[in-house]
């Protein structure tokens, strides 16, 4: 598909994350104004409460005024799609519709808010390259694949409450940790404080209580997509996660980007998953493609360096499970899936080194340490760096953005509030 071209000149160059293909959506404010829906559009920001209070689009329903997407993903395809056509053609090039004053808001002058209130939260651990890779570090290379591991997709259940808007500061964890070599079990703060790389899965509709969902109709079911950094304490899931899995590690704070872009955005870029070493059983087997074709980076800044450093890039093709396939496996014991739920996709790692979507990969366990542009060296996170996730998809001559996933790391809470 080409670039469609916009009344707005800056959504038609090459380079813009926010072409009139995408149409992200997020929730934004600007001073003295209450939180809303929005929808970004080369360097503005589509005031969508206004465009609906004018009667320019419609829902059925009023919820752009919503200070959450929820509402509006509540509403189902038939829905977004019918929003998605009105605003590409409202914002077409050559539209001469005139709009309300205050429809668009420049990108700059917004305040960018959390998309959508999280349901509830899991993480998958469905990228084949980052769980071998793990694997061979804790099991040797032949064990480094858990029996199920390639014929379900593995998850786990993480905390909602601790998932935060992309620019929230991310304070280092506190727990147990046994240090390697050590006979004791310490308490502290995180020494091995990590990232992983992943892409959110936004549901928009789910199902009842005891209804699964087929791979299709969990397609159907997914609103959009957005970056998501798991932050990942490894010291102190080390230490814990035998035999339930991770815990405390993981449950400080999980960051997201503040736009979803939705299925419909990513549709020209759909493709097939890796090849796969068994053939799935039948409920998991998906009609088409179902992958997706987006480049992803991460990027390291230490706190006083003038620019970051790309330290990994990947692919999210690399997913040896599509987020249709977790969702519908999510759902199909009877587990009933809401408004606003968020998966995590898993790490996003590739082949080379270069591809590694965690430090625990890039630093092979702390082994391997990497050097900055700025001549610094890392294993692990430090206070003060600030780390940055980035994605987006190549079209003919345009880009379908998400936006950065950015959080700097705080010192732990002082001794004097945890210590005996």
């Amino acid at each position: 598909m080409p670039m469609l071209r916009s009344r707005l000149s800056a959504a038609n160059h090459p380079d813009c994350p926010f072409p009139l293909n995408n149409l992200p959506y997020g929730v934004f404010s600007t001073e003295g104004t209450a939180p809303r829906c929005g929808a970004a559009l080369g360097d503005r920001v589509i005031d969508l409460e206004a465009l609906e209070t004018a009667g320019m689009i419609d829902a059925g329903a009023p919820v752009f005024g919503a200070a959450a997407l929820n509402p509006f993903m509540a509403l189902g395809k038939d829905a977004w799609g019918r929003v998605r056509a009105r605003l590409q053609a409202l914002f077409a090039e050559g539209c001469i519709e005139s709009l309300p004053g205050d429809a668009l808001v420049p990108l700059a002058a917004a305040r960018l808010h959390m998309p959508f209130t999280v349901a509830e939260y899991t993480d998958f651990y469905a990228g084949r390259n980052h769980a071998f890779n793990v694997g061979v570090m804790f099991r040797g290379p032949e064990n480094a694949l858990p029996p199920n591991w390639l014929h379900i997709p593995i998850g786990y259940n993480g905390r909602a409450s601790t998932v935060v808007v992309s620019g929230t500061p991310v304070t280092r964890p506190l727990g147990q940790m046994k240090p390697h070599g050590s006979e004791t079990h310490v308490f502290g703060p995180c020494r091995r404080l990590d990232i992983e790389l992943e892409m959110g899965i936004v549901v928009g509709t789910g199902n009842a209580m005891g209804r699964p969902m087929t791979v299709a109709e969990a397609d159907d079911a997914i609103f959009g997509f957005c970056l998501l950094n798991d932050w990942s304490a490894r010291d102190i899931q080390a230490w814990e996660y035998q035999p339930l899995g991770p815990f405390q590690a993981k449950a400080f704070a999980t960051s997201i980007s503040p736009w979803v872009v939705t299925k419909a955005a990513l549709e020209p870029f759909r493709c097939a998953p890796p090849p796969r070493d068994f053939e799935l059983l039948p409920y998991l087997r998906e009609p088409g493609a179902m992958s997706y074709d987006v480049k992803l980076e991460v990027l390291m800044r230490p706190e006083g360096a003038a620019r970051a450093t790309r330290i990994a890039h990947t692919n999210y093709n690399e997913m040896y499970y599509s987020a249709a396939q977790q969702l519908c496996h999510h759902a199909i014991g009877g587990c009933a899936m809401r408004t606003g739920d968020l998966l995590g996709s898993g790490t996003i790692s590739g082949p080379e080194k270069e591809n590694r979507g965690s430090l625990l990969e890039i630093c092979w366990g702390g082994k391997e340490p990497f050097t900055l542009e700025t001549g610094e060296t890392r294993t692990f996170l430090e206070d003060g760096d600030e780390m940055t996730l980035g994605g987006w998809a190549e079209g003919d001559g345009y880009r379908i953005g998400f936006g950065e996933c950015v959080g700097r790391i705080l010192p732990a809470p002082a001794e004097r509030d945890w210590g005996a």
